[in-house]
């Protein structure tokens, strides 16, 4: 028993959990409002049938009255005649249709009780449903407007679900990558320093010292080339300043010179 019980409290969390998230709440609202019209429309055809009940109870009454009237008009008209029996036989008619009568006018007034109760009933009830109907799209509109900014936000801030898994994934491939590439580098430190040899490569262990003191070489001969060129730059810069200072000190003499032989 133990067991059934933790399984069918298990399937009920289960089933609970599905239909809160795929319950609409506006669906929920507008399937309780059809309800209540579906109710409203039921008790309006009690109604509509109490009303036709009583109708063909005063349609009898009717009849009946019409039908006393007559045998009371019988009764007379058989005295008058000296027909006892007669008269007899119409008064006795006219008794039983009088009981008749008050058990209709008893039903009627039930019958009119019941519609009174009924009618007062579905003025209550429509003015809830109406009540409800304003109440339900008001939620309706709420409910929408904020679930509208849940998506916005989940969307800015990246918490919805499709992006929380996009944001896994990536942190997964990112973490990855970085696994990967200091592997790589931790590799190539290896393989420098000669504690792995690189077997992807054709080349013997003298044709690489070759190549790197080749390469240190022609590193060496354009490290010399840049700065003969340094040097040969900073040289033809001092010339030409010490040109335009030897060219300045004759013109102020000329200037001087000039002056002198103005004042003379």
């Amino acid at each position: 028993m133990g067991l059934t019980n933790r399984i069918t409290t298990l399937l009920k969390q289960k089933v609970n959990a599905l239909l809160d998230k795929y319950e609409d709440p506006k669906e929920a609202l507008d399937y309780s409002y059809q309800n209540q019209i579906e109710t409203m429309n039921r008790l309006r055809r009690s109604v509509a049938e109490v009303v036709t009940a009583k109708t063909r109870l005063q349609m009898q009454k009717t009849k009946l009255t019409d039908n006393i009237r007559t045998l009371d008009a019988q009764s007379r008209q058989a005295i008058e005649q000296d027909r006892e029996d007669l008269a007899k036989l119409a008064l006795e008619r006219k008794n039983s249709n009088l009981l008749q009568l008050q058990d209709l006018d008893k039903q009627i007034t039930d019958m009119q009780l019941q519609q009174d109760k009924l009618e007062q009933t579905e003025k209550r009830l429509s003015t809830k449903v109406e009540e409800f109907r304003s109440k339900k799209e008001i939620i309706k509109a709420q409910y929408t407007a904020a679930e509208a900014q849940v998506r916005i936000k989940e969307n800015l801030t990246g918490i919805s679900e499709e992006m929380t898994d996009v944001g896994v994934a990536m942190n997964k491939a990112e973490d990855k990558t970085e696994q990967m590439k200091a592997k790589a580098q931790a590799l190539d430190d290896m393989i420098d320093s000669g504690v792995l040899t690189d077997y992807t490569s054709d080349k013997d262990e003298i044709e690489k010292e070759l190549e790197k003191v080749t390469v240190k070489s022609s590193v060496d001969q354009e490290l010399a080339k840049l700065k003969a060129e340094r040097d040969k730059k900073r040289k033809k810069e001092v010339t030409n300043t010490e040109t335009a200072d030897t060219k300045e000190t004759g013109e102020e003499s000329q200037r001087q010179e000039e002056e002198i032989h103005v004042t003379g």
